[in-house]
Parts: structure tokens; C-alpha cells; sequence
């Protein structure tokens, strides 16, 4: 099975916290967004590991123990998100159809589509193909190569709403955001972080790759720590039908209360972003 990244597992069945555990905090609820004989997708709450590794001993609870519990079998990660991402996750439940789903995420034949909301406006769509070195870890990666050529990753993106709100946020009197559709064509550690920041638009509550002054601003304004950036839809070919799936998840609540605070009407996120922009852009 090949996976996007470097995956440190531990099988999930060999995964069990103890009775004892000190720790009491309730494990998280997940929401089966898709299920057939093949395949389980749930969507995965900011802030859950999808699996066990090694530099997440102490972590109690992780979504592929989560869902294996849930649906009752053994189940295979066939894609990532990172930690503080929440979305649309898939899995096989069977060695044999992660294989086939591996298979599609390799050629890039996935559709996969987040929204992120960003510092600063942003007015037009475009591809950003700039290649990525690959991030090492110094404890999990420390006798891996440390000279590896970039690898090549490639970002569609898409603005759909843009705002300004009378607050300062650093030496400016005003604050920007945007809300930006993207579509990564390739699957490299944490591309979409690293792209919108090399665009000067990064994402909101990104503590690596991000802006602290703005992400201490939003996280004072609204009282939600959180990255901003959800795994929305996912489409592939069913590996067994050979049908074309799509599966979608909702935005979470606290979506909508940034929404509100920035002076976005949920609905008009059904409308074509070239309208919402334009519409924005001649009544500013």
C-alpha cells in the first residue's frame, strides 16, 4: 500500500487505552458520511490523529480506532489529513480495495476539494505549481536523508468570498480574510498550508506555516482556535462498482459563526464564486 506521505503505524487492533487510564476526557463523536461493504468515510473532527504513530504515544484516541469501533471491522487508511484539518476521510475495509483506492490517489485520478479562509482579499482563480521540499521531522526522521530534491505539488484555487471588517489587526486599521476554494492535484505534506502561505495568503490559525498576528487577532475575536481549512468533498471511482462517487460533509457550526462575524450570508455559497466576487467587487 502506497500512501501520499511517510506513515509511522501501528495497526489499530493492536491499539487499546486501558481502563485505567488517568485521562477521562470522552472519546470524540464521528458522523459516517458514506458506508458500503467496500468502504467506510466519516468526517473527521479538527484536531484527531487518524492513526497511531510514534510521536503520538500519550494520544488516546485516534479515527481509524474511532471507525473500526463504529462500523464493527477492521478498517485500511488510503489517505491523510493532518491533525488540526477536519473533513471528509475515507477507508477501505478491505487490504485489497485500499489497494485500488492507493492506486487512484498515486495518479492523481482523486478530485479532492477543501476550503480555507485566508488573510488579505483575493480576486482571482488560478494554479499555483511550485514544488515543495519535503519537511523532516527531527525525532521521527532523524537518520532519514536530509538532502531530498523538492518535490513537484500543484494547487488549484479559487476565491469565493472576500471581507474586510473594521478591526486592526497589526500595524493595519482593517482586517482582510477571504474564503478560497482549493483543489490540490498533488498530496505533499502539508501543500495547501505551504502554498497559500507562498501566495502571501495563508491560511487562518496556522501555527507552522501561518501569520501569528492574525491568527492571535481571529482567535481573540471569535474565541475559536482552530486551522481553517476543512476537507469538503471527495470524488473518486468506486473501486469495485467503478461507479463515480462523491462524497461531501457540512461545515461545522463554528463555521457559520465566522460567517456571521465577517458578513457572510451562508447561502450565498451556493452561487458561482466569478458572481460573489464580482458582486463584492462593485459594491465596495
Amino acid at each position: 500500500m502506497n500512501l501520499d506521505d511517510d506513515w509511522l503505524d501501528m495497526p489499530e487492533d493492536k491499539y487499546n487505552p486501558s481502563e485505567n487510564d488517568e485521562q477521562s476526557e470522552p472519546a470524540p463523536e464521528l458522523r459516517i458520511l458514506y458506508q458500503d461493504e467496500h468502504l467506510v468515510a466519516i468526517h473527521k473532527p479538527a484536531g484527531l490523529l487518524v492513526h497511531r504513530s510514534y510521536l503520538a504515544r500519550r494520544e488516546r484516541f485516534f479515527a481509524m480506532q474511532l471507525t473500526r469501533d463504529l462500523v464493527g471491522c477492521h478498517v485500511f487508511p488510503v489517505h491523510r489529513l493532518d491533525r488540526p484539518t477536519s473533513g471528509v476521510l475515507l477507508f477501505a475495509k478491505s487490504s485489497e480495495v485500499a489497494n485500488a483506492l492507493c492506486e487512484q490517489f498515486a495518479n492523481h485520478s482523486i478530485e479532492k476539494h477543501y476550503l480555507a479562509l485566508v488573510r488579505g482579499n483575493m480576486h482571482e482563480s488560478g494554479v499555483l505549481d511550485y514544488a515543495l521540499k519535503v519537511e523532516l521531522d527531527e525525532v521521527a526522521d532523524k537518520f532519514a536523508n536530509q538532502d531530498k530534491a523538492a518535490q513537484d505539488a500543484v494547487t488549484q484555487y479559487e476565491p469565493l468570498l472576500n471581507t474586510e471588517i473594521p478591526y486592526p489587526s497589526g500595524r493595519y486599521a482593517t482586517s482582510r480574510f477571504a474564503l478560497v476554494k482549493l483543489s490540490p492535484k498533488t498530496g505533499r505534506k502539508h501543500q495547501l498550508r505551504r502554498h497559500m502561505a507562498h501566495l502571501r495568503h495563508p491560511i487562518i490559525g496556522d501555527t507552522t506555516h501561518g501569520d501569528g498576528k492574525q491568527n492571535a487577532f481571529f482567535r481573540a475575536h471569535f474565541d475559536i482556535n482552530r486551522l481553517w481549512l476543512i476537507a469538503k468533498k471527495l470524488t473518486f471511482t468506486h473501486p469495485v462498482t467503478l461507479k463515480r462517487l462523491s462524497i461531501e460533509t457540512e461545515l461545522e457550526p463554528e463555521w457559520e459563526t465566522v460567517f456571521s462575524g465577517l458578513g457572510w450570508d451562508d447561502a450565498a455559497l451556493c452561487c458561482e464564486p466569478s458572481v460573489l466576487i464580482a458582486e463584492q467587487t462593485t459594491t465596495v
